[in-house]
């Protein structure tokens, strides 16, 4: 039976009237396109040794290319990436977390009206992980933020071209400061054995590394900025490599090089244990007609930071509303365990979620096999109704996954993180003290 369109819109059980653009929640699965390599998206100076090391799959993040797959699935596929992990020490390219700088006297000042935490309160040599927001209370970005210097900042940025909207925020000139990317590229080294090959590579100093910490150092004579974070919720660092389109080749090598004897393995990012961590990913989890308090992120909007910010009011007015028992959301972010089979690798939908009954109501935006629990694990953004610990659910997920052909699986709401990480979050620290914000 041939299907008229016309009549059916993009999903209108799911509530999406509080957004301009809603999510496109068509269920066209995964489909035979080939991406397309042009010279008008970036590649980073690391993509040449990804290909090299086996990469055979990329996406696009902040206009560059992505690698997304090493292990082919014939060969263990994401969850040999995984155990590598979980289990040993990994190397990932990331270059296309871009590097945009904040520099000059004002730099402080700036960076504290663009971002929702107190930027008074990062050291020079420490970092924090921020957001940034619209004046609508949208989620603009989600970086780590670093601080090199009373007057120097680098936002290590997720998905979305921040430093357009830096410059636009100080055009005309407001403040004292320049704002550029640099050439700087990072790659994660992520793992319980990162911190031995990390002392190898750089020197016995990073042992004293505190979490979020910052220290300078030599890869093979040529220099990087070290930080004790990362997107796996493992032990990892981040080495963000300067001079990065001269130097990628001496620093790759070296780290690998060094990494054969704790059996170091290229993999792309840890995806699957990010979820488990409860780290989110912006243009998947959130964008920016996403609100911090939709997403578990309310510790990054401090009742105390008395300084104005992008974004303060509507977010202010959004906590009252929450605390009075209207929130101005459709739908807030939660936890899942679910049924089906093993969802071993990218969801290429939005895959929705629905009531016991059968209605239609949120959808999954992070999904993935969870080895520890023995379950498939999510996050999804369903209404505040049913967001409570315990609400029974259920997700229609497609047919390599479903336990039936054409029948949704049983899912429960449930906290996240779903495993602890190596460092507890802010958010999880804030909970654990009996505090909504991290400041």
């Amino acid at each position: 039976m041939t299907r008229n369109l016309r009549t059916h819109p993009n999903v209108p059980g799911v509530d999406q009237s509080d957004r301009i653009v809603p999510i496109n929640l068509r269920q066209s699965g995964r489909t035979p396109v080939e991406m397309l390599i042009s010279t008008r998206v970036r590649k980073s100076p690391f993509w040449h040794l990804a290909i090299e090391a086996g990469c055979w799959r990329a996406t696009v993040y902040n206009r560059t290319y992505h690698p997304r797959g090493y292990v082919r699935p014939d060969e263990g596929g994401t969850m040999a990436e995984y155990r590598s992990l979980v289990k040993g020490v990994t190397l990932w390219d990331v270059a296309v977390e871009r590097q945009i700088r904040v520099k000059g006297p004002d730099a402080e000042d700036f960076v504290n009206f663009v971002i929702t935490r107190d930027a008074t309160k990062i050291e020079p040599m420490r970092g924090k992980y921020c957001i940034l927001c619209n004046e609508k209370g949208g989620i603009l970005n989600d970086p780590v933020l670093l601080r090199l210097a009373d007057d120097e900042f680098w936002f290590s940025i997720s998905d979305s071209d921040l430093m357009l909207w830096l410059q636009g925020v100080n055009t005309p000139r407001r403040w004292d400061v320049e704002i550029d990317e640099l050439d700087v590229a990072p790659l994660q080294v992520q793992g319980p054995l990162s911190e031995k090959l990390m002392q190898d590579v750089v020197g016995e100093g990073v042992k004293d590394l505190p979490y979020y910490g910052l220290m300078e150092a030599e890869i093979d004579g040529c220099p990087v900025l070290v930080s004790q974070t990362g997107f796996s919720g493992e032990k990892g660092y981040e080495v963000y490599l300067r001079d990065a389109s001269l130097n990628a080749e001496r620093v790759w090598y070296a780290i690998r090089g060094t990494g054969a004897r704790y059996g170091l393995r290229v993999i792309a990012p840890g995806h699957h244990r990010r979820i488990a961590a409860g780290i989110l990913s912006w243009g998947q989890d959130m964008d920016a007609e996403t609100s911090p308090f939709q997403v578990n992120l309310a510790y990054q909007v401090p009742r105390k930071k008395t300084a104005d910010y992008i974004g303060k009011a509507a977010l202010e007015l959004q906590r009252d509303r929450i605390e009075a028992g209207d929130p101005p959301f459709a739908l807030t972010m939660v936890g899942l365990t679910m049924g089906g089979k093993p969802i071993i690798d990218y969801a290429p939908d939005f895959w929705l979620v629905s009531d016991p009954e059968g209605r239609r109501c949120g959808y999954v935006t992070s999904p993935w096999w969870s080895p520890e629990l023995e379950t498939n694990i999510a996050l999804a953004h369903v209404p505040w109704d049913k967001s409570d610990i315990g609400t029974e659910l259920r997700v229609e997920l497609p047919e390599p996954y479903a336990e039936t052909t054409g029948e949704p699986v049983a899912a429960r709401v449930c906290e996240v993180p779903f495993l602890s990480s190596a460092h507890p979050s802010a958010r999880e620290q804030a909970k654990a003290q009996g505090r909504d914000s991290a400041d």
